[in-house]
């Protein structure tokens, strides 16, 4: 008959494993965290490069918007006009808000 043993760790350095060996995955996973991190904000800072580069060609199509705001223009109203207006001008500003 087999007899089953129960082995519990209780945390403490074994003697068969050496120093190395118990410092060596943790070592590894620090490793491939910083790796991942460095990739990761590489391949960001070089899409956020490609599209600053590809930013005037996007749309190309479009005129360009000018730098300045249209002439101001002024057009005579007729005393029909004007009168057209201040009736709306009376009519919403009797409104509450």
């Amino acid at each position: 008959m087999l007899k089953a043993r129960i082995v519990v760790s209780t945390g403490a350095m074994h003697a068969h494993v050496s120093t190395f060996q118990l410092l060596g995955v943790p070592v590894l996973a620090l490793g491939a965290a910083v790796w991942i991190v460095c990739v990761g904000r590489i391949l960001r800072r070089r899409r956020f490069e490609d599209a600053v580069r590809r930013r005037g060609t996007l749309l190309g199509a479009l005129p360009h918007q000018r730098q300045t705001g249209p002439d101001l223009e002024s057009v005579e109203l007729t005393p029909a006009e004007r009168d057209a207006f201040a009736g709306l001008v009376r009519q919403f500003g009797d409104r509450p808000y």
